[in-house]
């Protein structure tokens, strides 16, 4: 028998691998991640719980001064919701990737499109009752008095959720620890933080900052934001920060289905 033969015989037939995003497996995907994260309670405090705490606690450190609570309640109700989803994204991909679990996943006729779907979809439905609870606390308990409408203070928060979730897939695959993981926060998001206009307008910053801030997605969050906050009707401006915004998170989805690899190195 000649060798060829021994070797078609032998050598395994990869499984076919979809070429389009399949809603079927989107969803399957998606629900695997829900139940999984159903059994964290931790996890789910962690991404629920504390952007409202957090926002509690500084409605009542500016107790004094309720004006200040106003200007800048707003940028960080879409900043806690990045913050928190990042952090918790990240490290939950991480431990499915380090665990083989993506491995043997990839290994099926599962496409990385349908993967990184099925997490977004199982992490973006969390952070809308994130960004729900945020938002209503904000609003109707805490009292943010701002010139908009609410549901657009919530399309912006949850635009910002999404945003840490797309965030913290992709950097999960240059991570191999949940420590790492961790230590990319702040070379991810402090910059952003600092750039994005919450503690000076960002034209009052030097040139070179200013560029760079005009560049990172937070800053149309925060800009975003404020434009609920000054004016009664959706603008021109607004429409342009949270399409900026939503376009991120499209691109940085499709860079972490570029990180999956179907073999570990």
């Amino acid at each position: 028998m000649s060798t060829t033969a021994t070797t078609a015989r032998t050598s395994p037939v990869a499984p076919p691998r979809p070429k389009a995003l399949s809603p079927a497996r989107t969803t399957a995907t998606a629900s695997r991640v829900l139940r999984q994260l159903r059994h964290d309670p931790r996890t789910i405090a962690l991404m629920i719980l504390i952007p409202c705490v957090m926002l509690l606690l500084l409605r009542y450190v500016f107790d004094g001064s309720p004006r200040t609570f106003d200007s800048i309640g707003a940028s960080l109700l879409g900043i806690f919701p990045l913050i928190t989803m990042f952090l918790v994204t990240s490290i939950a991909t991480l431990r499915e990737r380090t665990s083989g679990t993506l491995e043997r996943l990839l290994a099926m006729p599962l496409g990385k499109g349908d993967l990184i779907a099925g997490y977004a979809l199982a992490f973006g439905a969390l952070a809308i009752v994130q960004s729900v609870l945020a938002t209503g606390l904000a609003v109707w308990f805490l009292g943010l008095d701002v010139t908009g409408s609410a549901w657009l203070l919530l399309l912006v928060a949850l635009l910002d959720a999404l945003l840490g979730t797309a965030l913290g897939l992709f950097v999960s695959a240059f991570a191999s620890s949940e420590f790492q993981a961790v230590q990319f926060m702040p070379a991810v998001i402090f910059p952003q933080l600092l750039l994005c206009g919450l503690f000076t307008p960002r034209p009052n910053m030097h040139p070179v900052l200013e560029g760079i801030s005009n560049v990172l997605p937070m800053s149309y969050a925060v800009d975003g934001m404020n434009e609920v906050l000054v004016h009664t009707d959706v603008t021109a401006q607004f429409i342009r920060d949270a399409l900026i915004v939503a376009a991120c998170a499209l691109l940085v989805l499709t860079l972490g289905a570029a990180t999956l690899r179907r073999r570990t190195t």
